[in-house]
Formats: C-alpha cells, sequence, structure tokens
C-alpha cells in the first residue's frame, strides 16, 4: 500500500499516515494481510479503532477505565480482581486497541517472546508496535480469513465485541476497497 493510497482511505489521519505508512506495510506483511480485500478490510478497521491513525492509546479519564479494573469486564480481561490500577495500565493501546493483561501477556509472546508489555504497555504506542499488535490480534482471531468471504459484520464483532461504530467502518471499507481492489 502507497502513502497516497493510506490518505486517499483515511483522509483525517493526515501527517499521521506518513508516521504509520511503513509499519502498516510492514506488520501487514509479516501477518499475510496481502491480499487486496484482506487489506481493506484491516485499514478500515484499523482506520475506525484508531480514529484514522491519530489514537493509539484509549481515551477516557479514570472513572471511564474503571470498567476495566473490577467486575466482570476486568475479570474477562484478565485484570486483577482489586481496583489496583489494572484498568489504566492495560487500557486499549495500539492502532486495534489491545484491551486488558490477558490479552497484553498474549500480544507480548507474540511480539517479543517475553511478558514485556506487561511491564511497559506504552510500547503499543509506538508506531512500530502499535502495527504489529493490530496485526498480530487481526491474524490470531482468523479475521484473514473472514475477509477472504467479505464477512465483514463478523470482523466488526471479533474486534469490538459488538457493532459499535459499524456505519463508520462500513464507510471506510467501501473506501478501502475503491481504492485497493480495483
Amino acid at each position: 500500500m502507497t502513502l497516497t493510497q493510506l490518505q486517499q482511505i483515511l483522509p483525517n489521519a493526515r501527517a499521521q499516515a506518513g508516521v504509520f505508512i511503513s509499519a502498516l506495510n510492514a506488520a501487514m506483511l509479516h501477518r499475510d494481510i496481502t491480499a487486496p480485500q484482506r487489506m481493506a478490510a484491516f485499514i478500515a478497521q484499523v482506520g475506525h479503532e484508531s480514529g484514522e491513525l491519530r489514537y493509539v492509546r484509549e481515551l477516557g479519564g479514570e472513572r471511564y477505565l474503571s470498567k476495566y479494573d473490577t467486575g466482570t469486564l476486568a475479570a474477562r480481561l484478565g485484570n486483577s480482581p482489586e481496583a489496583d490500577g489494572d484498568g489504566q495500565k492495560y487500557r486499549g493501546r495500539g492502532l486495534i486497541q489491545i484491551t486488558g493483561r490477558s490479552n497484553y501477556l498474549a500480544c507480548s509472546r507474540a511480539l517479543f517472546g517475553d511478558e514485556r508489555l506487561l511491564h511497559f504497555p506504552e510500547l503499543l504506542e509506538q508506531p512500530q508496535w502499535a502495527a504489529e499488535s493490530a496485526a498480530w490480534f487481526w491474524h490470531s482471531h482468523g479475521l484473514n480469513e473472514l475477509a477472504d468471504q467479505d464477512q465483514f459484520t463478523t470482523i466488526t464483532r471479533r474486534i469490538n465485541g459488538g457493532l459499535n461504530g459499524l456505519e463508520h467502518r462500513q464507510q471506510l471499507w467501501a473506501k478501502a476497497r475503491a481504492v485497493l481492489c480495483n
């Protein structure tokens, strides 16, 4: 994918497109997101999740992020049951918003072969690791195969747990297909 193509798909990314283009291309190559339909679905989803490459860290203050700290959602994400700051520490990061201690651990083992993301979660805010973590999540959740079958709504559910932002995701997907699949 070229910088021009990325800017056509995600026009609000502006200068951030230049920051992320090589990291995205390397990550997509590494995880076999190379067919046009796979790239289109991936860029559309990443584009939505990151606010068109503007955010690599989940927005929200302490109150908002407390939902990740205690309770059912926190437990499902592998965070400790105590109100100890896990919600803040393991907030969504990267271009696909890796969230929760369990996901950070799995991502860390896949990317680095160790547990470094548990100690340095901010690494997922760097372009290379923001892109690599997104591609890892995509690949490890079988989303290439779903992209091959145009199962975009199912992809959205696997990433988001629901259909949050579906209309925007579909708009980006239409742009991405027009740019990459012709």
